[in-house]
């Protein structure tokens, strides 16, 4: 991994706060990702579980997680199984975890190898009487491939019928929207990243630069500070394609008298960072940009005061709905008495701003958490409101990654340059 390495506390500290809400007599299993195979014998670059991440910090394939709180045997209560290595894996992949790096890494005393996993487990699974299984349960997922979690579900319920089973993901969707200090510190260091990142845009972008080229300065800042490389894929977005929501062909030429807007972050240690900023290309603005520009600011400074403890999504998006359509009055784009006799399901405000504001962020860019649950301390949020005037060819978001405090909101990217006067100031430097 290119990362620093992570104190185990962390993982310790997260299996402690898991393993509490566990019924008596449980085991929990976590599976990682697969490599995913793209053609002949190729394969993607690999990516971590967030969930066997977060409980164990464990980066590599073919490893397995297994909890059992209430084990007889105190060596079981903990187990770990990662890949045995050889002289072939090391001379054709390198190297591999040891059970000494293993156990440094997670804070867990038992490593076993995963070829131990089905032994083990039948052994244990007679004195248990519940078994957690861990699926992607996240709002918006989509999966059609099968995982190894799941290939575990189907096998393990054939081979124990009896065992009653529960779902691991409420708990973890409980626990990882709330982030401790360390995690803060990992998103903040992407964050950092980012920051450099745009920084280094600000003094390329010009007409008749590609989007491409602009994305791939992108992968050069992140690499070169230890980012694996984008938490997502990058939208790079001049003029009309601004208005594609989740624009990723980034082909065009950039062109003068266009915006840009550029929605990305970097991925440190598996925590994500999202940011998205739209500049003009010829680094300046023309007057009717700088008023959306503006609009869209003073929607986000708006919504970003919201995001404090004991407020929820529902009231947070129904505060900035408000807010915006006051801005889409100022800028000509609705009027008052429409809005009056607007269908409150679909307000008018939608056809201008038609995503929501806010998403948790963590190990994932559209973070696990539960959207009606009341905003608490520790809480990450993105800020991203837009607004797209495709008759006009404007697309303009801005986004930073709020952390709630009892103090109120803290800005995890104050530093990075957004007002309309600092980006031309910048760009033209």
């Amino acid at each position: 991994m290119k990362y620093l390495p992570i104190a185990q506390g962390l993982f310790v500290r997260n299996r402690r706060r898991f393993v509490k809400q566990l019924k008596p007599s449980s085991v929990a299993v976590f599976h990682s990702n697969d490599v995913m195979p793209t053609n002949a014998d190729g394969t993607l670059p690999f990516r971590q579980s967030s969930d066997l991440f977060y409980l164990s910090g464990i980066d590599q394939e073919e490893s397995i997680l297994m909890l059992f709180p209430d084990a007889k045997d105190e060596r079981m209560r903990e187990v770990l199984f990662v890949r045995e290595t050889n002289d072939q894996i090391l001379t054709w992949e390198g190297y591999k975890l040891t059970k000494e790096q293993a156990r440094e890494v997670s804070g867990i005393g038992s490593i076993l190898w995963t070829h131990q996993f089905e032994q083990v487990l039948g052994s244990q699974l007679f004195e248990a009487e519940h078994i957690y299984l861990n699926t992607n349960e996240h709002l918006r997922a989509v999966v059609e491939v099968e995982t190894r979690d799941a290939r575990f579900i189907k096998k393990v319920k054939e081979l124990y019928p009896l065992h009653k089973y529960e779902r691991s993901a409420p708990i973890l969707h409980q626990l990882r929207a709330v982030k401790s200090e360390q995690e803060v510190a990992l998103i903040q260091q992407a964050c950092d990243i980012t920051e450099k990142a745009f920084r280094r845009l600000l003094g390329f972008i010009s007409p008749g630069v590609m989007e491409y080229e602009i994305e791939a300065e992108l992968y050069h800042e992140f690499l070169r500070n230890r980012s694996r490389g984008p938490a997502y894929a990058p939208i790079i977005a001049s003029g009309g394609n601004a208005c594609i929501l989740h624009y990723t062909d980034n082909n065009q030429e950039c062109e003068e008298g266009e915006l840009v807007l550029m929605d990305f972050g970097a991925e440190y240690a598996n925590y994500a960072a999202d940011l998205t900023r739209t500049v003009p290309v010829s680094g300046k603005f023309t007057p009717r940009q700088r008023e959306v520009y503006n609009s869209v600011l003073a929607v986000m400074k708006a919504a970003t005061q919201m995001l404090v403890p004991g407020n929820t999504l529902g009231q947070y998006h129904k505060f900035v709905g408000t807010v915006m359509e006051n801005e889409l009055i100022r800028l000509g784009l609705l009027n008052e008495q429409d809005i009056r006799h607007q269908d409150p399901v679909n307000p008018l405000y939608k056809r201008y701003f038609m995503h929501g504001t806010s998403h948790h962020l963590g190990l994932d860019v559209h973070d696990v958490g539960n959207r009606f649950r009341p905003f608490e301390a520790g809480m990450v949020f993105t800020c991203e409101p837009g607004i797209y005037i495709r008759e006009e060819g404007i697309g303009i978001r801005l986004e930073d990654d709020i952390l709630i405090t009892p103090q109120g909101p803290k800005n995890l990217m104050q530093h990075i340059p957004i007002e309309a006067d600092a980006i031309e100031r910048l760009m033209q430097q």
